[in-house]
């Protein structure tokens, strides 16, 4: 088992990077909060890991801290939840807005996650209520502020775009959902993207 990296990253994309370790390069898929956590590339970079083999091939997963592996592994024990799925889910809503969506039995909440449909959500809450609450370090926090709402298909798209473009995380973010708050016609990826740069220009 391989439960840490620590090297020099060399590439990294919203979903994947590269870790140089003493000449061997380490491929990690990743999560959109990882990756905004991330140093610049040819800089020393430790990310707690999950390998998971498969058929084919084998798949590493990377996480910037424990609090996150620990919420892959409780995702990823779910039947129907593979690995992609969890990044998914990781990458739309914060843990603490996780884990507050659990305990308060938030089914709408959690059927606006990214890669959840509505079985899946209920699966959640039943599967999860009294494991997410122990996950380390981490405290649930209750809040009806809509900034916290999960983020659509589109808005995650739109989102990881804006990040490969050099934008910080928090600020696609808040750019794209202002952009969801006021646009009229009806959204697609690039009308999206496009919108949220004039405000992140402005």
């Amino acid at each position: 088992m391989i439960s840490q990296i620590r090297g020099i990253l060399i590439e990294k994309t919203p979903t994947e990077i590269i870790v140089d370790c003493h000449g061997v390069g380490y491929a990690l898929f990743i999560s959109m909060y990882t990756y905004s956590a991330l140093p610049d590339i040819d800089q020393p970079v430790r990310l707690y890991s999950v390998l998971v083999p498969r058929e084919t091939e084998v798949q590493l997963f990377g996480f910037i801290d424990k609090p996150e592996r620990e919420t892959f592994h409780l995702l990823t024990g779910i039947s129907g939840i593979g690995p992609k799925t969890a990044l998914g889910i990781l990458s739309s809503v914060t843990i603490q807005e996780l884990q507050s969506a659990i305990i308060k039995g938030d089914v709408r909440f959690l059927n606006q996650l990214h890669g959840v449909g509505k079985k899946m959500a209920e699966r959640l809450l039943i599967e999860l209520r009294d494991k997410i609450q122990n996950i380390t370090g981490m405290q649930a926090q209750e809040s009806d502020d809509d900034s916290s709402a999960p983020l659509s298909s589109l808005q995650y798209d739109a989102i990881a775009a804006l990040i490969a473009l050099g934008y910080q995380k928090a600020a696609a973010e808040k750019s794209v959902k202002l952009v969801m708050k006021t646009i009229q016609e009806s959204p697609t990826v690039d009308i999206i993207i496009k919108q949220a740069l004039r405000e992140l220009r402005s």
